[in-house]
């Protein structure tokens, strides 16, 4: 069971997470939400994980701020979905998979620390897709 870490190539949390694992020795695969933008399935059971739609968007963010304010209001799963494909950037991130499982988004050392103490050491380096 593997780790996978979502997030976008240029953000500044993602390659402070990326990193710590680096460093830690964590063996994980990274994917960019502007190059493999997830499905619409992956994004609802996701959501779901998390506790729902608004715990996996970031609302603080300029993309947010940026939106037409109708476009803010996604009354449905399918919306929602639609709207995170149009604009990646606005999941939270990073988002981290162990396997299918999602253990949760953002960065911080204590956080990682938690969710990695289990995790083998096995290798010094990722690999990205």
């Amino acid at each position: 069971m593997g780790y996978t870490l979502h997030g976008l190539d240029k953000c500044d949390t993602c390659a402070k997470a990326r990193r710590w694992l680096d460093r830690h020795g964590v063996d994980y695969r990274f994917i960019d939400y502007r190059a493999q933008r997830p499905e619409p399935d992956t994004l609802r059971d996701w959501a779901r994980q998390i506790g729902g739609w608004d715990k996996l968007v970031n609302k603080s963010g300029p993309t947010w701020r940026n939106l037409l304010p109708q476009r803010k209001n996604p009354a449905s799963d399918a919306e929602w979905t639609l709207l995170i494909r149009e604009h990646p950037p606005l999941l939270r991130r990073p988002l981290v998979l162990r396997g299918d499982a999602l253990l949760g988004v953002g960065f911080n050392e204590r956080l990682f620390g938690g969710w990695f103490a289990d995790a083998a050491l096995t290798s010094n380096g990722h690999s990205t897709k």
